[in-house]
C-alpha cells in the first residue's frame, strides 16, 4: 500500500518545513551530490517531481533551461515558488503524481525522496512515466533514503535495484551511502552503452 496521502497533509500541517530540508548538513551534501552527478553540463527541461519546499529546486535550476517542479501539497509549492521567484525560467506547480503528469518531454527526470512513498505496481507505473518522458539519451536521477521508516515501501538500495531491471535505462552511476543511494541512468533504446561525460567529449 502506498503512503497515505494524509501523512503527507499531517507533516505540512505542523511545519512548513517538515523535514527541515533547507536546514540539515545531510540534506545540502545530498543535494550538492546529486546536482554534481549530472552528466550534462546543462538540460534543456527538465522534471522534479515532489519538490517539496524547493532546496534541490534551487540547485537544479543552475543546470536547466526550462525546470518544472511539483509537488501535491498547496504549502510545498508556496514555498518552492517563493525559494524560486527570481528564477524566471523554473515553473512551481501543484500536481499529484502518477495520476497527473506532464505531456513534454524531458531530457532530465530527477526522483528524490519521492519512489518509496509508492507501492510496488504504482512505484512501477512512475518509473515507466519517467521512461517514457525522458528523450532518447535523456537521463535519470535518483535519490533515496536508506534507513527503514515506517511510511516508506522500500528503501534507496531496492529503488536502485529495481532500477537496474528496467531495460529502457542503461546505468551511467550507483552510489551506496550508509543514508541514502543515488544513481543515474541514460534512456537508450539501442544496444549500445550510455556515453560517459567523457566519451560524449570525445576524450574516452
Amino acid at each position: 500500500m502506498s503512503t497515505p496521502e494524509s501523512y503527507f497533509d499531517r507533516q505540512y500541517a505542523d511545519a512548513a518545513d517538515p523535514w527541515h530540508l533547507a536546514e540539515r548538513w545531510y540534506d545540502r551534501r545530498k543535494y550538492n551530490m546529486t546536482v554534481a552527478v549530472l552528466p550534462r553540463l546543462r538540460y534543456l527541461r527538465a522534471f522534479e517531481p515532489g519538490c517539496s519546499v524547493g532546496v534541490l529546486t534551487e540547485l537544479l535550476a543552475a543546470r536547466c533551461d526550462r525546470l518544472l517542479s511539483t509537488d501535491r501539497i498547496a504549502s510545498a509549492v508556496d514555498a518552492a515558488r517563493r525559494r524560486t521567484a527570481n528564477v524566471k525560467h523554473v515553473t512551481v506547480r501543484r500536481m499529484t503524481v502518477p495520476e497527473e503528469w506532464p505531456e513534454e518531454p524531458f531530457d532530465l527526470v530527477v526522483l528524490s525522496e519521492l519512489l518509496y512513498y509508492f507501492d510496488p505496481s504504482t512505484r512501477t507505473q512512475l518509473l515507466e512515466q519517467s521512461v517514457e518522458s525522458l528523450e532518447e539519451g535523456g537521463h535519470l536521477v535518483t535519490v533515496h533514503w536508506n534507513h527503514p521508516v515506517a511510511e516508506h515501501t522500500c528503501t534507496g538500495r531496492d529503488i536502485a535495484d529495481h532500477l537496474g531491471t528496467v531495460a529502457a535505462l542503461k546505468r551511467l552511476a550507483r552510489y551506496d551511502d550508509p543514508d541514502f543511494t543515488l544513481t543515474v541512468h541514460e534512456h537508450s533504446q539501442g544496444a549500445c552503452a550510455a556515453r560517459s561525460p567523457a566519451a560524449a567529449e570525445g576524450l574516452a
